[in-house]
């Protein structure tokens, strides 16, 4: 029997909702959950999570996960409308949760708003407003009210008298919905900075809720219960098997469910423990903990003045290393360095001078440098895998590869590089690669107080050299110990993808190597500082995130702290690569990395974290919520090694009882067969693990067009039906996975999905139609909506065609996942058969045939139904994107989705520009008179053509000779010559009258419309 925490709550039958349909399933406003979802990845380290460690870089936001749980759990009602008001009002991203996202903005804030988008003449909206005069101040009227009014008027503009109680809202909601969303929400705060507050105590809100959903809740939380128990017979139990950084399971706590994380990774478990923990703490509770972990690295520092204070008492704050090598001409060591600049700032830089007697090049560190001497330190020793330097005026070059003596046998590569001893921590005196301290950052002794230091650089002299060598015998003098009891890595590094890299450029064998005899000594000391502490579980995240800001892999960034120069931390990129020079931080550096949360609230609610794999789970949930690996995930099972290598012995409690290995071999990684696998276990797992009307909600980051097809199949293999598909922009800029720079895919699928009930079967050539019309009906339904929502006010669509592409794939998979056997082929078995490369299957078949239908149904306002059946995909493509383009919408990934939509074989040729957020179509003139015609279904149509006599009446040719030109080019012209009309008229639209191209393209049009026969 489930007890409610509102004794009210009389209306709330269990099991009411057992069998209706999720708003998820229906109605997502996805467009605008993309742009929240934007805002909130683009705030970097004011994210909520992202302080408890910075390394895991692959978080879905927050206002994501929140719009699938609340989505899961509110029903899809008759009416769709008022569905998805409620859902917009929950989530604060209707115009009344703008107002309270929009806090302190001021009258006159609103008044130049309701000017610009013109939503009143400047007399109405005097009436809304009134004027402060005098001392004391009263209120007089205004008569009219424009932005010159505005400004004379300045911060005495107040709201009318009558408005002042809460009448302004609804005259600010008016405002605001002349607002584009993009603008709202770059304009107001994210809701996760209210979500602790919420609507509590907003009566006008909780009585638009209940009325719609037949509840009497006062708070989410309390909704969130009220439809746990109308659907489930309880509170809702959400689950993640996939948990990485906790943002998912955090969210669903947050909202008032029971949650349930498991990772096989410790790293990822440690994170989600600490988000629930931390984050789910009471603010001043948090602070109690930040505080302690400050007093912590006060201790630290304390313990390490001895080996960082030079004789006038300034501290270290950074040192700079370098890696050398002796050149195998001159038998000279060269220090290694792509650059010598170290603070622009300061003019400070690194400069080589020979040193004859000791058959080495020295670094001299010069201050307050010449523009010369500054052009000159742009230039290192290091180009590639080359190394150059200049010895008595005659330049030296050399291999490094070959230095190292790189070589393959086969697959396996191999070099000269003697492996370092584990108990090691310097190279060895006759070692091809050596190290060298080279300049250190000083702090002033009368700023180590203040909040920023004067800091100064200076080459080691003999004082500090002497310091290093204390340094060094202390670690090894104490090493074993330390090891022992667990406080430094005591670990192989196992040959992987990314750990071959320290393994191969540095013959590094074990985790303590990747540190610096300070780093160990600095590490050690907090991490027995932080063991010994009462809340020592609490602050255990700090660990990880003082490693990956102090081993060997951290850069030297000139640019840091404004042209002072900094530290960066070595996962700055999902990598672990070697440095030839890299930077140690002093202890005082420990003071920058004391945080938390950015925000936390008190979260009462159940929770509880594993370290279990998927398939290996074993707690039922109602809801599963996964953001699983895909093909090129970031390896977080090899590089978290970096840091369970310093956790994994005697952790504090209730660490201990977790499993501290990556466990590779679990790990779900990659394409292909063992990838297929291991999905299907764990997604069939969890299946059995919820209720008959439980739900998964799968997100994934696509790449590949044929993931879709191996996504059917999984979820075929598991056990589960489609429902549902959205498409989100979450991955923005340098955020999103992968390579930095161009080509970075930036969206998520959201994939909605069901147990599959009973056993059907069909055949190809019937499922075919059922396809066709599925995907149709689907598409016409959210076309419909965005009408039906335009015609009650709303100045945006609701869905773009990104959503309507997405429905056509969700379509088409919630017809053929629902079958367990076609054309007499088992699907469950089909899912887990072995592929032969290249092979196109019945499932690839469908997905391509489901596209073609969606994409039949998504003519580009301008254009007939009759043109855009007879154009090409590629031709298709380009006339889309030209829609898309004139709306603003140029983000690459739409390129890629619809490049794959319409079957374009390389977009690339058609891009003049392939920068992820600034993406564009190449126009007549890029394509010029030549190039373009060899394009696959593109050059030889009508679209080249209108493009090719674009161009040439940009160029001035004579319009006869342009219009004899497109009769040469154009077989069976005169049959054409309305299309090529049509065409031409669409490019003007969209291109804009403003532009050269777009009054061409109608000249161009007139021509043939006025053409003599």
């Amino acid at each position: 029997m489930t007890t409610l925490t509102n004794p009210t709550e009389s209306t709330i039958v269990p099991f009411s909702m057992v069998a209706t349909p999720s708003f998820i399933e229906r109605v997502w406003p996805a467009q605008k959950i993309s742009k929240e979802s934007e805002a909130e990845r683009k705030s970097v380290s004011s994210q909520t999570l992202t302080g408890l460690g910075g390394y895991w870089k692959g978080r879905k936001p927050l206002i994501l996960n929140r719009a699938c749980i609340l989505g899961a759990l509110l029903p899809a009602t008759e009416d769709a409308q008022a569905d998805l008001a409620v859902f917009e009002r929950l989530m604060m991203m209707d115009d009344h949760g703008f107002v309270l996202r929009g806090g302190g903005r001021s009258a006159s804030e609103y008044a130049r708003l309701a000017i610009t988008h013109g939503v009143f003449t400047p007399d109405v909206l005097a009436q809304y407003f009134e004027r402060r005069v005098g001392r004391p101040m009263i209120v007089e009227p205004i008569s009219s009210l424009d932005m010159e009014a505005i400004d004379e008027i300045g911060r005495n503009l107040v709201w009318a008298t009558s408005l002042r109680e809460d009448g302004w809202r609804d005259v600010a909601e008016t405002i605001l919905a002349h607002v584009p969303y993009e603008q709202k929400v770059d304009d107001t705060d994210r809701p996760e900075y209210l979500e602790a507050a919420g609507y509590a105590g907003d009566e006008v809100t909780w009585q638009m809720v209940n009325s719609h959903l037949g509840t009497s809740a006062q708070s989410i939380p309390q909704l969130v219960e009220q439809l746990g128990v109308m659907r489930f017979g309880r509170l809702p139990k959400i689950g993640d098997a996939f948990s990485g950084s906790g943002q998912i399971p955090y969210e669903a706590l947050r909202t008032g469910c029971d949650s349930f994380a498991s990772d096989q990774n410790p790293i990822a478990a440690l994170l989600t423990w600490s988000s629930f923990e931390l984050a789910g703490s009471a603010p001043d509770e948090l602070e109690k903990v930040v505080q302690r972990l400050a007093g912590i690295a006060r201790q630290v520092e304390t313990e390490m003045v001895r080996y960082e204070t030079n004789s006038r008492g300034d501290r270290i704050k950074a040192l700079l290393y370098c890696v050398e090598i002796r050149c195998p001409e001159t038998g000279y060591l060269i220090p290694l360095a792509p650059n010598w600049t170290i603070s622009p700032k300061m003019r400070t830089v690194g400069r080589l001078v020979a040193n004859h007697s000791d058959r080495r090049m020295d670094i001299e560190i010069v201050t307050n440098a010449t523009d010369a001497e500054m052009k000159a330190a742009e230039t290192g020793t290091v180009d590639g895998d080359y190394v150059t330097y200049q010895l008595d005026g005659e330049t030296h070059r050399f291999s490094i590869s070959r230095s190292r003596g790189d070589r393959r046998d086969g697959d396996i590569k191999g070099n000269l590089l003697r492996r370092w001893n584990s108990d090691e921590i310097v190279p060895r005196a006759d070692d091809i690669f050596g190290e060298r301290l080279y300049c250190i950052q000083w702090a002033t002794r009368d700023t180590l107080e203040a909040a920023r230091q004067t800091v100064y650089y200076a080459a080691p002299c003999a004082e500090d050299m002497e310091r290093e060598d204390l340094v060094q015998s202390t670690v090894e003098a104490n090493l074993a110990g330390w090891r022992a009891d667990g406080l430094v890595p005591d670990m192989p590094i196992e040959p992987g993808l990314k750990t071959d890299d320290p393994i191969r450029t540095r013959g590094w064998s074990d985790w303590l190597h990747l540190f610096n005899p300070r780093q160990i000594l600095v590490l050690s000391k907090l991490h027995a500082a932080i063991r010994a502490s009462d809340d020592a579980a609490r602050l255990y995240f700090f660990m990880p995130r003082a490693l990956d800001n102090n081993s060997r892999l951290n850069r030297w960034k000139p640019s840091q702290g404004g042209g002072l120069g900094g530290v960066v931390g070595t996962f700055d990129n999902q990598a672990l690569n070697t440095l030839f020079n890299f930077a140690v931080r002093g202890s005082i550096g420990f003071r920058s990395l004391v945080a938390g949360p950015a925000r936390s609230q008190q979260l009462n609610g159940p929770r509880r974290v594993e370290t279990v794999p998927g398939n290996r789970v074993s707690e039922p949930r109602d809801i599963w919520v996964t953001d699983p690996p895909y093909g090129d995930a970031v390896v977080y099972h090899e590089l978290t090694e970096f840091f369970i290598s310093w956790l994994r012995k005697n952790p504090p409690a209730p660490f201990d009882t977790w499993t501290w290995d990556s466990r590779r071999p679990l790990a779900i990684q990659g394409e292909g067969e063992d990838f297929r696998r291991k999905m299907v276990e764990t997604y069939g797992n969890l299946t059995k693990l919820m209720p008959d009307n439980g739900m998964q909600i799968v997100m994934f980051t696509h790449q590949s067009g044929s993931v879709w097809a191996d996504l059917a199949l999984i979820f075929w293999g598991a056990g589960l039906q489609v429902s549902a598909a959205w498409y989100i922009a979450t991955e923005t800029g340098s955020n999103a996975p992968g390579k930095r720079g161009v080509g970075l895919v930036q969206g998520t699928v959201i994939l909605v999905l069901r147990k599959r009930n009973g056993n059907v079967s069909g055949y190809e050539d019937e499922i075919v139609q059922d396809v066709r019309a599925e995907v149709a009906h689907q598409i016409d339904t959210l076309f419909g909506l965005n009408q039906s929502l335009k015609g009650a006010g709303r100045i945006e669509n609701l869905f773009e065609d990104a959503d309507l592409q997405m429905a056509g794939y969700a379509a088409a998979l919630r017809v053929l996942t629902g079958y367990t056997s076609i054309d007499g082929k088992d699907m469950t078995a089909e899912a887990l058969r072995p592929r032969r490369k290249n092979e196109v299957g019945f499932v690839d078949r469908m997905i391509d045939y489901a596209v073609s239908v969606a994409n039949e149904h998504m003519v580009p306002d301008g254009l007939t139904a009759r043109l855009w059946q007879q154009l090409s995909g590629p031709e298709r493509f380009y006339l889309k994107m030209l829609s898309l383009e004139s709306n603003g919408l140029t983000k690459l990934d739409n390129y890629q989705n619809f490049a794959r939509a319409f079957r374009v074989g390389d977009h690339g040729a058609f891009m003049a520009s392939s920068r992820p957020n600034e993406a564009r179509l190449k126009n007549a003139i890029d394509f010029g008179s030549r190039t373009g015609f060899d394009i696959p279904e593109f050059g030889t149509g009508l679209v080249r053509a209108v493009l090719f006599a674009i161009e040439a009446l940009q160029r001035e040719l004579e319009p006869e000779v342009v219009l004899l030109q497109l009769r040469d080019i154009v077989p069976e012209y005169f049959k054409r010559r309305q299309d090529i009309v049509e065409i031409a008229e669409y490019v003007s639209r969209q291109r804009g009258r403003d532009q050269e191209e777009g009054r061409n393209a109608a000249v161009l049009s007139n021509l043939l419309r006025n053409e003599r026969l």
